[in-house]
């Protein structure tokens, strides 16, 4: 948590991370000793002023940073689960956060926040609970997967199940890592976080501490080089078979399909005030897609908010220094803030 609840308690917002995320969104991450993940939206008179909010935030289950995973014991065996842990759905991950509130003794949140899967668990949340939030902010996300994103998760999954180590996800217990499975994991899910205008300006076709092509399989350009440093790294904080399995509760998200393939009916029995933002270059939960949800709110004349901010830094960008958004997201949470 960050910041300070209120005596009226009604000063909270519960964030919700996406998929490699976890509780720490800002500040000193403790365990890579790195900026919290939402550091430039949350803290003092940021964004998310947390002089004025009480920010929450849970590492959602299936994770590797605290919440029951697959990484954890099996209370009945003693072993560790690995895949023996359940598959788990965006829903599950929503009806656990919604018992931490209880133990606030919070009836009432102001909001709800979140990108990408965070996005999902926001749209998620108010529709299990309407009546548990004054406002809604999903960001740069979707009321279901597409087969495309799909299709790029499945390739994460596969990287890492075809990596010898991974041992049908029994290698805790092997003393094994799927350590490259899980590097080419990530970078494959790296690539699809930016834009193409933004990777070439940021790399072009430009050399890694080298004059010229050496002709083999070292990394000669620098995106090569970043790609693999982003996939080593990851590799340090994350497990495997969690990887495996969010991205898989993240599949099989189809908040339509809950309500007969009708996705107004998910939020008519809430009064909240909505607000979704988008990113001009994000292809990997574009616009449209976020539009969807807009329609969805508006044929059952739903109080929502929608805006489209112009950046080049791809899917990537709600987590990035993007003034335009983060203003947006101050002046929303402020002005509800004040008239209610």
């Amino acid at each position: 948590t960050y910041g300070s609840l209120n005596s009226q308690k009604d000063n909270a917002i519960l964030v919700f991370h996406a998929l490699t995320g976890d509780q720490y969104v800002s500040g000193t991450n403790p365990v890579t000793k790195k900026d919290g993940w939402w550091s430039y939206a949350v803290g003092p008179s940021k964004a998310i002023d947390t002089n004025k909010y009480f920010v929450i935030c849970a590492n959602v289950i299936g994770g590797c940073m605290g919440s029951f995973g697959p990484s954890d014991l099996d209370p009945e065996s003693g072993n560790i689960l690995g895949t023996n842990f359940p598959v788990i759905t965006i829903n599950d991950m929503v009806n656990a956060q919604y018992n931490l509130l209880d133990h606030f003794g919070i009836d009432k949140l102001f909001s709800v926040a979140g990108g990408s899967m965070g996005g999902m668990q926001v749209l998620q949340f108010i529709s299990n609970f309407p009546d548990k939030s004054r406002t809604v902010i999903p960001i740069a996300t979707t009321s279901s997967h597409s087969a495309q994103n799909i299709a790029l998760n499945e390739l994460g999954r596969q990287a890492i199940m075809a990596d010898s180590n991974w041992k049908d996800g029994d290698y805790s217990s092997n003393n094994s890592n799927p350590s490259k499975g899980l590097a080419v994991a990530r970078m494959a899910a790296h690539i699809t976080y930016l834009s193409k205008k933004g990777l070439q300006e940021k790399f072009g076709r430009k050399l890694q501490e080298r004059e010229d092509l050496k002709f083999g399989f070292d990394a000669d350009f620098q995106i090569e080089s970043y790609l693999r440093y982003q996939g080593s790294v990851f590799v340090d904080r994350f497990d495997a078979n969690s990887y495996l399995y969010i991205t898989r509760a993240m599949d099989y998200f189809d908040l339509a399909k809950q309500f007969n393939g009708n996705l107004s009916d998910a939020f008519k029995l809430t009064k909240a005030k909505f607000f979704i933002i988008s990113f001009t270059s994000d292809w990997l939960y574009p616009t449209q897609e976020n539009k969807d949800i807009v329609i969805a709110l508006n044929s059952i004349g739903a109080d929502v908010g929608f805006v489209e901010i112009e950046t080049d830094k791809g899917h990537d960008s709600f987590l990035l220094e993007v003034p335009d958004f983060l203003n947006t997201l101050k002046n929303f949470l402020d002005k509800s803030y004040e008239e209610h």
